[in-house]
C-alpha cells in the first residue's frame, strides 16, 4: 500500500510538474523607448476618417501611441528623431480583439485545477474576469500569433457569472494585462421554450415551470439591486452588498449588460426585458439574430456572435445559416462583432470565421472592422483600439497579404508601441521537428 501511495503521489508531482513547464517563458515587452515610423506599408485603418484601404502608407507611433499616418511617403519632419521599419509592401492591420474569450481563464480542459472561468455559486455578479487571468498562460503567445492583441475575457457557469474585462495579450500580471476591469456583467438567459428531442425525459410542463421560475428569480434579483440602490443613497448606512454593489453600472445605463442568448425566443424575450428595464443589451451568441432583426433594431442592441463556424440551429434550417447572419446584421445597420468563443487553443480561427463571413455576404471590409473596431466600439474601448487613428493604441500587426487569411499570419506586431514577441509552443515545435528530419537528411 505504501508503495502503491507513492506512486500515486510520484504521478501527481509529475503532472503538476509538466503543467508548471508549460506555462510560457516568455519576457513581455518593455514600454516603447524611442518614436517608430513604419513605411510602404498597406494599410487597413478601420476608421470613418480613413475608410479605404491606403495601398502605399506610414504610421508613426510614440508613448504608446499612434501620432501619425498617411498615404505616400513620408516628410522629412515625419521622419524626424523616429526609427524606420521598411514594411516592404507588407499589411498593417489593427490588433483583433476577440470576445467572448477565456484565454488565460481555461489552459487544459480536463484539468480543474487550469479552470477559472466559474464562481461556485448561481449569481455571483461580484467576481471579475481579470483576477483569474494566468498572465503565463502558453495560449496567449499562440493567440498573439493570430492577430488577436486584446481579448474580451468573459466568466461562464451561472445565472450572472460575473463582470468582463479587456484584456491585452502581453504583461507581468494580470494587473498589466487589464485595459478595463469592468466592461459589464454576464447573464444567463434561461431557454424560452421546453425542449422537443429524443433524449429529453421531462415533460414539456415541467420544462416550461422552470423557465418561468428561473425568469422571475431574475427579475426578483435585478428589483432587489435597484431597492438595494435606492436604500443606500436614502441612508448611507445601509450595509454594503458586493453582489448589488456590481451591477449599479449596468442599472444605470453606464456599462452594458451582456445576455447571452442564441435562440429567437431567447432573444427576443431578452430583449424585452432590457428595454423594460432601460438597460443596454448585448447579445451573445445570436446564432438566431437574422430572424429578430427589428427588435434588435427598437432596442438598439448590439450583437456578438459567438461563432461563424458551426451547424445550423435546426435540421430545416439552410447548410449555410450561421455563415450568413453577419450579412444580415450589416444590411440591417445592427452593431455586431465576431468572435470566436472554442476552445482558447483554438481562437486563434478568429480570422477565419470572419473570412467565412465575408465569403457568404458579408462585405470584406465590413467583415475585417467585425473583429477589429466593432468589438471595441461594443465592449466601450472603442476611442483607444480597434483603428489606426492618431490618439489610438499603436496596437497593430504587419502581414502579408490580405488579413482574413489563414495563411497571413503576423510577422511583426506591437501592443501599446511595444513590439512583443511572436514565438510560441506551435512554432518551437514546429521547429523541433523540422529539425529532426534535417538529421536524418531528410530536408534542407
Amino acid at each position: 500500500m505504501t508503495r502503491f501511495l507513492s506512486a500515486i503521489g510520484l504521478v501527481c508531482a509529475t503532472a503538476i510538474a509538466s503543467f508548471a513547464a508549460a506555462q510560457s517563458a516568455q519576457v513581455p515587452a518593455p514600454a516603447q523607448g524611442t518614436p517608430v515610423i513604419v513605411v510602404d506599408a498597406v494599410l487597413h485603418p478601420v476608421s470613418p476618417d480613413h475608410p479605404h484601404r491606403v495601398d502605399h502608407g506610414w504610421v508613426r507611433f510614440e508613448g504608446g501611441r499612434i501620432t501619425g499616418l498617411g498615404a505616400g511617403d513620408p516628410t522629412p519632419a515625419d521622419r524626424a528623431g523616429a526609427e524606420v521599419v521598411d514594411a516592404e509592401g507588407l499589411s498593417l492591420v489593427p490588433g483583433f480583439i476577440s470576445g467572448p474569450s477565456q484565454i488565460g481563464l481555461l489552459e487544459v480542459g480536463a484539468v480543474d485545477a487550469t479552470d477559472d472561468r466559474r464562481e461556485s455559486g448561481d449569481l455571483t455578479p461580484e467576481a471579475s474576469a481579470w483576477v483569474a487571468v494566468n498572465p503565463d498562460s502558453d495560449l496567449i503567445p499562440v493567440a498573439r500569433s493570430a492577430g488577436i492583441l486584446h481579448t474580451l475575457a468573459t466568466p461562464i457557469g451561472g445565472t450572472l457569472p460575473g463582470r468582463t474585462s479587456v484584456l491585452r495579450m502581453d504583461g507581468w500580471t494580470t494587473e498589466d494585462l487589464a485595459v478595463v476591469r469592468d466592461a459589464g456583467i454576464v447573464l444567463s438567459w434561461p431557454l424560452a421554450a421546453p425542449i422537443q428531442a429524443s433524449w429529453m425525459r421531462r415533460s414539456a410542463g415541467d420544462q416550461r415551470k422552470d423557465i418561468e421560475a428561473r425568469l422571475e428569480a431574475i427579475d426578483d434579483w435585478f428589483d432587489d439591486a435597484a431597492a438595494w440602490a435606492a436604500a443606500r443613497a436614502a441612508d448611507p448606512t445601509t450595509p454594503t452588498d458586493l453582489r448589488f454593489q456590481a451591477v449599479q453600472p449596468v442599472l444605470r445605463g453606464e456599462k452594458p449588460i451582456f445576455i447571452r442568448a442564441d435562440s429567437r425566443g431567447q432573444i427576443e424575450t431578452a430583449l424585452a426585458w432590457s428595454m423594460d428595464r432601460g438597460l443596454r443589451p448585448v447579445i451573445v451568441g445570436g446564432s438566431a439574430a437574422a430572424s429578430c432583426l427589428p427588435l434588435l433594431q427598437e432596442a438598439d442592441a448590439s450583437v456578438i456572435l459567438t461563432r461563424v463556424h458551426r451547424l445550423p440551429s435546426a435540421r430545416h434550417l439552410p447548410v449555410d445559416q450561421s455563415f450568413t447572419v453577419p450579412a444580415a446584421l450589416h444590411a440591417a445597420g445592427i452593431p455586431f462583432a465576431i468572435g470566436c468563443e472554442d476552445e482558447p487553443a483554438h481562437e486563434r480561427g478568429l480570422a477565419h470565421n470572419a473570412a467565412t463571413a465575408a465569403a457568404h455576404g458579408l462585405d470584406p471590409a465590413a467583415a475585417l472592422r467585425a473583429i477589429t473596431r466593432s468589438p471595441a466600439e461594443i465592449i466601450g474601448v472603442g476611442d483607444r483600439l480597434g483603428s489606426l487613428d492618431p490618439g489610438r493604441s499603436a496596437t497593430f500587426f504587419l502581414c502579408e497579404g490580405d488579413p482574413l487569411e489563414t495563411a497571413s499570419q503576423p510577422l511583426r506586431a506591437w501592443i501599446d508601441g511595444r513590439e512583443i514577441d511572436l514565438g510560441d509552443r506551435h512554432k518551437r515545435l514546429h521547429e523541433k521537428y523540422r529539425e529532426k528530419y534535417r538529421q536524418l537528411g531528410a530536408i534542407n
